[in-house]
């Protein structure tokens, strides 16, 4: 009989939205993702499952999260089914002198954390896991060798010869939370085609992470060899163009591995765009705003409360702060309870005078502009104002959204820095 698994990757569970309301709902949804996956795995009976990092939202996680966490793992260990996992960049706790979370899972048992250990000249040892300990790099189950390594940053790419020189088993996989690039919609964490392509030679099955877009990479013969699931549940906006899902695979004597995705089932996203041109005053606006909306949502049929991400475009008579959110979430109420409304303003302001029509920049353009100059005005970030603004509303979008944590204000900086070093 073959060895059937289920991969799966980035549930990040403990992420919700700080703004009032909709908060305990959107902390739920990541929790029933994942026991939706569970309840699978018991239900066609897996030799184990695969978690490829981030698990959780951000490494240092309320109590009741852990708590939760381990309710939902719990028919997997009653069923005798092995959940192997890899540390993702989210799972990251940067006091390594500390117990995370996620080896405090393994110590339990509740779940197998890889991590390899490292050699002095820098290679890399996957040691045998020890359950009592709750740790070690590989495992083998059924006659399948895991390996696990999860995230080691955008330098993964060098990594990948020391990698296959510590591997000399066959019929194996690697767990390993990182992104290929042209694949992955992610900006840092990721390797290049041609620098993953060795692993196909040492693994049968590449189990990735990182990306919350599913796709499969190829030989150039056209072997299929790594697989990302993507997140089963909509992380952020813009994921709401992928599938969202999990693979369950079977691999035979020979290490061919058959996979079959299977989609689960997120709370709708929604990227709505309002376009108000022409709007003499904010009455006028709002009476275009909704019959706008209204039909956009008309054809919505989920009945759970959506996610919205709402775009304001166009050039309008009125400063465009007087159509604030506490206008438009109430103009939506009429037909529409979204759980989170994120809002986007792009209106520009037209103002008459002499006969001709002046118009005024929109307050993205404004923000750019003034940030522009502020970063313009010291000599050693002159010729990269336009990478420093970015990277700075960035910075202040994800503050603004009510539910950033640290290790993303941090890849962000890093990011930055290592761009202007």
């Amino acid at each position: 009989m073959p060895v059937r698994f289920i991969h799966t990757s980035d549930i990040h569970l403990g992420k919700t939205y700080r703004s009032l309301g909709g908060d305990a709902q959107r902390y739920q949804d990541f929790f029933a993702a994942f026991a939706g996956i569970v309840a699978d795995a018991v239900r066609e009976q897996v030799d184990f499952m695969l978690i490829g990092g981030d698990l959780f939202h951000t490494g240092q996680i309320l109590p009741r999260t852990f708590a939760k966490t381990i309710e939902i793992l719990q028919p997997l260990k009653d069923a005798g089914i092995p959940c192997l996992a890899v540390e993702g960049n989210h799972d990251w706790i940067h006091r390594r002198d500390n117990v995370s979370w996620m080896e405090a899972l393994s110590q339990l048992g509740y779940i197998r954390l890889l991590r390899p250990a490292r050699t002095s000249d820098g290679g890399y040892l996957f040691e045998v896991f020890d359950p009592e300990e709750g740790a070690g790099g590989h495992i083998e189950i059924n006659g399948v060798n895991v390996y696990g390594l999860g995230y080691i940053g955008s330098q993964a790419g060098n990594h990948v010869a020391r990698i296959c020189e510590a591997v000399s088993t066959s019929r194996n996989i690697l767990l390993f939370h990182v992104g290929v690039w042209s694949y992955s919609p992610v900006e840092i964490g990721n390797i290049k085609p041609e620098e993953a392509l060795p692993l196909a030679d040492c693994f049968d099955y590449l189990a990735l992470g990182h990306g919350h877009k599913p796709y499969i990479v190829e030989t150039p013969q056209g072997r299929p060899y790594a697989f990302n699931p993507g997140s089963p549940e909509c992380v952020n906006f813009g994921e709401e163009r992928y599938d969202k899902g999990y693979y369950l695979v079977a691999m035979d004597d020979e290490g061919v591995a058959t996979h079959e995705f299977r989609r689960t089932s997120p709370r709708p996203m929604l990227v709505l765009t309002a376009d108000l041109d022409g709007a003499g005053d904010v009455t006028a606006a709002l009476e275009k705003f909704r019959s706008n909306m209204q039909e956009k949502l008309a054809s919505t049929e989920d009945p759970r409360a959506p996610l919205i991400e709402l775009r304001l475009i166009g050039k309008v008579a009125f400063h465009p702060f007087e159509l604030n959110r506490d206008r438009l979430r109430a103009a939506l109420l009429d037909f529409s309870q979204p759980l989170h409304l994120e809002i986007k303003n792009h209106l520009s302001q037209v103002a008459g005078g002499g006969g001709e029509e002046k118009v005024k920049k929109s307050l993205a353009e404004i923000e750019r502009d003034v940030l522009g100059e502020l970063v313009g005005a010291s000599s050693q970030y002159q010729g990269r104002e336009e990478e420093l603004v970015s990277l700075s509303l960035a910075i202040r979008d994800l503050v603004l959204k009510g539910d950033v944590e640290g290790e993303e204000l941090l890849a962000l900086l890093s990011l930055g820095g290592a761009r202007c070093a």
